[in-house]
């Protein structure tokens, strides 16, 4: 019997222990909440288009409440996602197939980047000065532009046929002499590959450097050619027509900025408006409203200081396929003389392919036989511009529209 009671009272005992809590056990730290927002919260960033943005659920370990051994739930991730850019990369000047890309696509958006070369240049950097204040985004910006010709150029290259048509227009005896010129019937490129370069907008190096191994001086119709993607000068549909006045075209304002080698096209607009151009004389500027009254930009050659003609006029006629007055004494001095000639017309007429005169007598817009020489070599008096740009400005201006040269 006492035997009994002391088990007894030994179960008893240890059943109260049981019901005691450890005193030996290790305390487990709360855990600290982390801070909501601030630079290190990717919530609070944005990621550039061309980083792969973080899917919301990712690769994750939970524990199993059932089971002590952690349940890997695997969701598609990618298996590395790009660090983003710093902003400097992001606005750096694209270069190589990219830096053509966005020529082509100015080019297209009549913001003219001069001759198409793949390199980033004073008049390509003029036209995305244009373009971004037409967008309202800062004018030295490079981002913006760099995404839109993305989605607007997938192919900056094409290949392409040479014409049959190109044979007629090519003439590789042409004179260089005045006097010789003026007993030709047209003054027609020198050979198909300058004939191809000015119809891509480009020049004969350029192509050269595109097609490697081709030997680009002696093309004829039908070989391939590798070019860039803009719309082609097509030389053969100009048919030498006069272009009258036009309601809307004709209310237009063009600003020829000497200082920059820029004509700027402007919609009818009030003067306060269309003649500020300071920003575009200065150091960065950042603009934010969208300046929706420029339509068009395009690089110029002016004349020689001592014969620009500073001023507003009016464009009075435009005239495709001009002839010439060669007046050596107005090249000279700036007065006519009577020993004048006329030199046909042709691509490689001095005036180039369309003649845009203006109010002040001898003074107008123009093409011009040297579109590489753009912005460098000065013109007797006029405007210079490439002949692909130069044959736009019926579409953009006509005869009553200002010009103002500053």
């Amino acid at each position: 019997m006492i035997r009994v009671l002391i088990i007894l009272t030994c179960l008893a005992l240890v059943s109260l222990h049981a019901q005691e809590p450890a005193t030996d056990s290790i305390e487990q730290p709360a855990l600290k909440a982390l801070p909501i927002g601030g630079d290190d919260d990717i919530t609070s960033q944005t990621l550039p288009d061309e980083v792969v943005s973080i899917p919301e659920e990712t690769t994750a370990v939970v524990a199993d409440e059932t089971n002590e051994t952690p349940t890997a739930i695997v969701i598609d991730e990618p298996a590395e996602i790009a660090s983003p850019p710093s902003a400097a990369a992001s606005n750096a000047k694209p270069e190589g197939l990219e830096a053509l890309r966005l020529q082509v696509f100015l080019d297209k958006s009549d913001f003219g980047p001069g001759v198409i070369d793949g390199r980033m240049g004073q008049f390509s950097e003029l036209a995305v000065r244009s373009w971004n204040e037409v967008n309202g985004h800062p004018l030295d910006d490079w981002s913006a532009v760099t995404v839109a010709a993305k989605a607007a150029v997938p192919e900056p290259l094409i290949t392409v046929a040479v014409p049959n048509v190109a044979s007629k227009w090519v003439n590789p005896s042409l004179p260089t002499k005045r006097s010789q010129q003026a007993s030709t019937k047209r003054m027609s490129y020198r050979s198909i590959a300058e004939f191809m370069a000015e119809r891509y907008h480009s020049d004969v190096p350029y192509l050269t450097e595109l097609n490697a191994g081709v030997k680009i001086q002696n093309l004829k119709p039908g070989d391939s050619l590798i070019v860039p993607n803009v719309a082609p000068f097509e030389i053969e549909k100009l048919t030498g027509a006069k272009y009258e006045a036009d309601a809307a075209l004709s209310e237009r304002h063009v600003v020829v900025n000497t200082k920059i080698n820029q004509a700027r096209i402007f919609e009818a607009a009030p003067a306060a408006l269309v003649v500020d151009e300071s920003e575009a004389d200065t150091a960065p500027v950042t603009k934010t409203k969208a300046n929706r009254a420029l339509v068009a930009s395009f690089p110029i050659t002016p004349g020689k200081p001592q014969f620009i003609k500073f001023g507003t006029w009016k464009l009075l006629n435009m005239i495709e396929m001009p002839h010439w007055r060669y007046d050596q004494q107005l090249l000279d001095t700036g007065k006519r003389s009577a020993n004048a000639i006329n030199i046909p017309p042709g691509p490689n007429s001095p005036v180039g392919v369309i003649w845009n005169g203006t109010s002040r007598p001898g003074i107008g817009m123009h093409g011009t036989s040297d579109p590489e020489t753009i912005g460098r070599a000065r013109s007797a008096g006029c405007i210079r511009l490439a002949n692909w740009d130069a044959i736009r400005l019926p579409n953009l201006i006509r005869p009553g529209a200002t010009v103002e040269i500053r």
